[in-house]
């Protein structure tokens, strides 16, 4: 006899065969600039090419966020909307509540709006196109749970640097920070006591930093 519920904590099998098409689409952080400095750095150059989290990291946010009653939350970047679609399963299933994504590649905006009204969850996510260090400069309010999965830079501070200096004020005590690149300069920011948070690296999709508000 087959199993009656999928294996992993959303039940919902909607949302679940989104999931399953997008891995099936696009194999995360594959054939892109991250690791690669001959590969173009303009986000545009990979309009067609999603950069995801993958289905872990996914179902830790999930269970996260149902754990922590989250209703509002906000991610960089939202790429093809794998993340967002985690988040906005919580967001529902908690009873309402909003995804605050940020995607500077209009085509990558299109396809996340897609797979969130193919999943039934477009009522529970808010993509801003733009570069984020605009677009979540303000939040409308704290926030539960930040997402920070940055794009490589040859120069200068990371932009997951630039991005939790932002948004680390907007974030309440006790919400969570969950960061996909281990950026040097995201972990200095984020392992110094002076900014209120604690932290953890976790063995998933090669290390995952998972922080926690904690002041």
């Amino acid at each position: 006899m087959s199993n009656q519920y999928p294996h992993g904590p959303i039940q919902d099998p909607r949302i679940n065969a989104v999931i399953e098409r997008m891995q099936a689409a696009c194999r995360p952080g594959g054939g892109g600039p991250r690791g690669n400095r001959s590969a173009s750095r303009d986000p545009h150059d990979y309009a067609e090419q999603g950069f995801s989290i993958t289905p872990d990291q996914g179902e830790l946010i999930y269970l996260l966020c149902r754990g922590a009653r989250a209703t509002r939350v906000a991610e960089f970047a939202t790429s093809v909307g794998m993340s967002t679609l985690y988040f906005a399963a919580a967001m529902r299933d908690n009873g309402g509540g909003t995804v605050i994504g940020s995607e500077i590649v209009p085509a990558k905006v299109a396809t996340a709006k897609r797979n969130l009204t193919d999943a039934g969850l477009a009522d529970y996510a808010e993509i801003r196109e733009g570069d984020a260090r605009q677009t979540l400069r303000d939040l409308g309010g704290p926030v539960d749970f930040i997402l920070i999965d940055g794009w490589p830079r040859d120069h200068g501070p990371s932009l997951a640097r630039e991005v939790i200096e932002i948004t680390a004020p907007q974030l309440r005590s006790g919400g969570y920070v969950m960061n996909d690149n281990a950026e040097p300069d995201f972990l200095e920011y984020i392992r110094d006591p002076r900014n209120g948070f604690l932290s953890i690296t976790l063995p998933l999709k090669g290390g995952t930093e998972l922080c926690l508000k904690v002041a």
